[in-house]
């Protein structure tokens, strides 16, 4: 049992609040996942820059000189602006593939959570609220999110278990249920060479629809895929870049809920992740349908 949110927003003149209704959103969905916690926020470009959101055990020392060492093994200019475990590493877009790899050489130890060029992902070990304070959530803005409470089944708890998990630039995906064909997936995916870093079921589904897009699909069909390739028991809630999107499996045991507005789309594990969402009084609430693919674009 896990609990999942995801906003996206219509009206600009509610970015400002995106991390504010999501925090309240992620905390409403304690009971269902107190193990860890996660938050992926879609930011404005940064001059068109990429980003690499990464994490460290041992932070107050790991980003000491991080971004000039970076910045020497790219030859491009590298800022760094810290949160708590994480920070986040921003360069030339084109830069961050190389970036990546020589994050390994400099410190092989220091996590990558998220790449793209707008998106970052914070997510660590503990109780949705503490996590959220961690990273001060709630004073971030953006376009839409997602968030993940988990209860670990599938793999230990930790924080590269924790969701959401980030396989392809700016495209992230969190999960409630269970894959059953994750571990024969997984080992095609990599001959494929997506990149897959944990054991978790989730993240296979993450690296599937990565692989699917790479391929040229859209969202929308990458997702129509996964009902006929993925085996389990799944709700799906996907961003991307521009995109938000919504799936459940054939036989839909996983509750969701959804909400649209003129100025947002919500969703939510239970209606009472909604609740406190402005303008939710006289919003289309409805429950996904099994087997049906949902998705908006800016």
């Amino acid at each position: 049992m896990c609990g999942i949110v995801g906003l996206f927003l219509k009206d600009k003149s509610l970015e400002s609040e995106l991390g504010n209704m999501l925090t309240d959103m992620l905390i409403t969905m304690t009971d269902r996942g107190p193990d860890s916690a996660g938050i992926a926020i879609y930011s404005e470009d940064s001059e068109a820059n990429g980003k690499l959101t990464i994490q460290s055990d041992a932070a107050d020392t790991a980003y000491d000189g991080l971004a000039d060492a970076m910045s020497a093994a790219i030859s491009a200019p590298v800022s760094l602006r810290r949160k708590d475990t994480h920070a986040v590493l921003e360069m030339p877009a084109e830069k961050v593939v190389e970036a990546r790899a020589a994050l390994r050489e400099i410190d092989s130890s220091i996590r990558v959570m998220s790449t793209g060029e707008i998106l970052e992902i914070y997510k660590e070990v503990g109780l949705p609220k503490d996590v959220a304070a961690r990273f001060e959530v709630a004073k971030m803005g953006g376009s839409h999110g997602i968030g993940h409470t988990r209860m670990a089944t599938e793999s230990a708890v930790t924080t590269m278990g924790a969701h959401p998990f980030n396989t392809g630039a700016d495209q992230c995906l969190v999960h409630n249920g269970s894959l059953s064909n994750h571990n024969s997936l997984r080992r095609k995916l990599r001959r494929e060479g997506v990149h897959i870093e944990t054991e978790n079921d989730s993240e296979v589904a993450a690296a599937y629809l990565t692989w699917k897009m790479q391929n040229g699909a859209t969202l929308g069909e990458a997702l129509e895929s996964s009902l006929d390739d993925l085996d389990g028991f799944f709700t799906f809630v996907v961003g991307t870049k521009d995109g938000f999107g919504v799936v459940r499996d054939p036989i839909a045991c996983k509750p969701a809920v959804m909400a649209e507005t003129d100025q947002y789309v919500a969703f939510g594990s239970e209606y009472r992740a909604l609740v406190n969402l402005p303008g939710i009084a006289d919003a289309r609430v409805w429950e996904p349908e099994p087997a049906t693919v949902y998705f908006w674009n800016h």
